[in-house]
Order: C-alpha cells, then structure tokens, then sequence
C-alpha cells in the first residue's frame, strides 16, 4: 500500500476537519484516534472513498508514514499531548516530525522542544486558529520549532492555510515555543475583542433599549467599515437569530455565563510575568470570571442599588459614539497584544516578526479583520514598534475618537453599566500618554514601610528616607 505523506493523531471536529482538507489539496492522510470506534466511523462515512488510511493502532500509524514521518497531534492541551507523543516515540525514528497543533501552553511546548531533540526528534508547536470552518477550508497557522522541520512541511501548510489576495496566513513564527506563544496572545487579543463588543451592546441594549433587530442593522452597518471583522459579522448574524420555539431573539435566551478554555488566563499570566500591562485582555478575562459568578449577582443585585438609567440625549449620536469608541479601544487591546509579543520576544528569544504576525491573522483566524492589515503596514513602516499608539496613522485614529469614546465610557458609569474593557482601554490609553503617574507616592510609601528605596528626578542615585521622627 502507499503511504502517506503524513498523519494525524486526534479525530475530534477540529481534527476530522483539518484531515480533510489537507486530503483536500492533494495529500494521503493517514489518521489514528485513541477511540478505535471513532477512527471506523470517520472511514465509513466523512472519510470514505478518500485518500484517507484509517489506523487502529500506533504502530500501525507509524508504519503508514513516508519517512521522515510527519506527525499531527490534536488532542487536549496538557497531559493528553504527552501521553500520544509517549505512545508514538517507540514506533519513531531520528529525524521524524511530531506536529502538536492543539492549543499547548508555551511553557510545556518549550519543554517538549528541549526533551525530543534531546532524542532526535523534530517538534513543531503550531497554532491554529479558525475553528471548525477554518480547520476544513483554511485557518491561520503559527508553526513554531526547527527552522528545517518547518521548511519540510511548509508546502502541506502553505495549501491547506487560508489566503487572503491571494497570500498564505501561515508563517515560520520562530524557535521552540514561539507558535503557541503567538497563538495564546491572539486567543488574549480574542478575548478582548469579544468583551469590548459585547460592551457595546450592552450600552445601547440598555441604555437605549434596542432590540435584537434594530442590533443586527447596527452591527451588519459597522461591518461594511472600519470595525469590518470575523467577530462583528457573526454578531450581526446572531441578532438575526430567532428561537424556532419561541420566536424571540436566541440572544436574549442564553444564559449570562460566558465559558473559557484558558488561554485568555496564559495571556495575563504571561503579561504579568513579563511585566506587560494589557489591561483590556485583562478585563476581557476577568468579565468572564465574574459572569460565572450568577447566582451571586441575581441574589445582589435585589439589594445592592445603582443608578437608575436615565438618559436624555441623542440616541443616534451615542450609537456613533458606540462605534468609534468600540473601534478606539480595539486599537487598544491590539497595541496591547503587539506589544507583549514584543517583550516575549525579547525575553524568549523568539525573534518574532510583528507585521508577519498581522498579516496572517488577517484570514482564517476568529480575530481577522480589515484593520490587521493596517497593522502590518504600521510595523512595515517601522519594524522596531514600541506600540501601535505611537505610529502616526494609529496615533490619530485613536486622538480623533477621543470625544465619543469618553462620551460612551462616562454614559456607562453614569448609567451603572460595567464596561471593563472599554474603560480599560481609555485608562491604557491615558496611562501610555501620561509623562507622569503616580507611582512616585507608591515609591514614597514602600520606602515609607519596608525601606524599599526610591529615585529622585532631580539628581541622580538611590535614596532613603526615615519617614517618622523618633
């Protein structure tokens, strides 16, 4: 029998779907589940008559391989990912490709990196991002590891990635860990996104009283310009929905409990390690976090007061506000993510390449939007960023919207709305634009308790000083 010119371990939706489509474009696949009734009913019916071989052990997966073997793994980040990989290691040789294309925390993909070259073996830590629709007909795609492993299986990526103008979203990110690294920070760019708009509908759900309908106009226009984004045009989509039992809006019948897997957590984690503040992404989590915290907020919000929502103003107006606003705090969170990257990068030695990373998240992935490109374009212009705020074209997207996003930002309070992110992003924004913060008073208090000594702007040195008299 011929063999296949690679393999994928991990039949859930996400792996089925990405076996098609590498089968799709041209390549034998052959393919093993744990689950031995999953792999049989994947042969008998989405993979039937295809260029698919079916295995129902390792070793037979190992031999179906062209050598050197290429390898996929998608299956649950953690234990999951070394177990297979401990399974597949025996029926090895030097030299073989083992590709982890789950949702891996960095730290455990740099582990891995180190433990199988140590034993001969390529390993390629590869974010892909687009869901079950980009899995089968193109997601962005982040590979991380072995510059020579990459360029063996660059072709496979190159086909099966989506394309925008006719350019594949996939890159070489860099060594070791530095594709699940950029893949955790679009998961945390993700989150922020996602919360930011959900704010916005917050805002004129409540403090307008618009309904689903008049939402999907609002959405499906915003879509047409600046904002126009994967996550806004699903939005659109989903005021659309009706309940076929019901026949009110599907929105206004889930349940406020918002779900998350984790990688929005690794980003803040990571951000507080390094000492990279994303205060938006920050927010997007913890909204997440306390929206879990139902029963707690039905029980306080029957004695807790707030303001009554009372306003006065234009609707259209605040509704316009909403939109630059929302567009205002998005740059935010981006520069806030672009600018982790860029400490990561120093800090890991991953030697990233920001515009690459803009252009490839521009398909496939659930954060491609028009304005990435914009991105590239800003670190084309000047690889060596600091932050998206202080490149020209950025710097006066967010200056002129300044008005209508503290106008959106003071309704909010005004009105008790919670707008983490929103607000998270105007005090980034004011923070990064500050000559000067605080901080002084926070010096003068360390040293003032635990002698923790403090720099003066006048003179240079480290000082103390004894606070209290004796």
């Amino acid at each position: 029998m011929k063999k296949a010119q690679i393999g994928l371990i991990g039949l859930a939706v996400m792996g089925e779907n990405l076996v098609l489509n590498i089968e799709r474009n041209g390549y034998r696949v052959a393919v093993f589940n744990r689950t031995t009734e999953k792999t049989r009913k994947f042969a008998e019916n989405r993979a039937r008559g295809k260029n698919i071989i079916p295995c129902y052990s390792m070793e037979e997966f190992a031999a179906s391989l062209e050598v050197p073997r290429k390898a996929i793994v998608m299956v649950k980040a953690g234990p999951a990912v070394d177990d297979m990989i401990a399974q597949l290691k025996p029926y090895l040789q030097k030299g073989d490709i083992i590709i982890d294309g789950g949702n891996s925390h960095f730290p455990d993909t740099e582990r891995r990196s180190r433990e199988l070259a140590d034993e001969g073996f390529l390993y390629i830590g590869t974010g892909v991002s687009g869901g079950e629709y980009g899995a089968l007909w193109g997601p962005s795609i982040m590979p991380g590891g072995p510059r020579q492993a990459y360029d063996q299986i660059k072709n496979i990526l190159i086909k099966i990635s989506a394309k925008v103008n006719g350019e594949p979203c996939v890159s070489y990110i860099g060594p070791r860990g530095a594709g699940h690294y950029v893949k955790m920070v679009h998961n945390g760019i993700e989150y922020g996104d996602m919360q930011l708009i959900s704010e916005a509908y917050d805002i004129m759900h409540r403090v307008l009283s618009l309904k689903a309908g008049k939402l999907h106009k609002i959405f499906a226009e915003w879509n047409k310009g600046e904002l126009s984004s994967y996550l806004i045009e699903i939005t659109a989509e989903i005021f659309k929905k009706t309940d076929p039992d019901t026949g009110k809006p599907l929105v206004d019948l889930i349940l406020d409990k918002a779900g998350q897997k984790g990688t929005g957590k690794w980003t803040s984690q990571s951000a507080l390690d390094l000492g990279s503040p994303i205060p938006t992404i920050n927010s997007a989590v913890e909204a997440r976090i306390i929206s879990a915290y139902k029963d707690e907020r039905v029980a306080a919000s029957r004695l807790i007061k707030g303001p009554k929502i009372k306003f006065k103003g234009d609707p259209d107006k605040l509704i316009d506000s909403v939109r630059q606003a929302l567009y205002a705090s998005k740059i935010c969170s981006y520069a806030q993510g672009m600018a982790l990257l860029r400490t990561a990068s120093q800090e890991y030695g991953y030697d990233l390449d920001y515009k690459e990373c803009a252009r490839i998240w521009r398909g496939g992935c659930i954060i491609r939007a028009r304005f990435l490109d914009l991105i590239r374009q800003a670190f084309e212009r000047r690889p060596d960023l600091p932050n998206l705020l202080v490149d020209e074209f950025f710097r006066k997207e967010v200056e002129s919207r300044q008005k209508a996003w503290r106008y959106v930002v003071k309704t909010a309070v005004e009105s008790g709305i919670p707008a983490l992110a929103m607000g998270g992003s105007l005090a980034y924004f004011d923070a990064y634009r500050s000559e000067r913060l605080p901080a002084n008073l926070i010096q003068a208090q360390r040293d003032f308790f635990g002698a923790h000594t403090y720099e003066r702007v006048d003179k240079p040195g480290v000082f103390h000083t004894e606070w209290q008299e004796e």
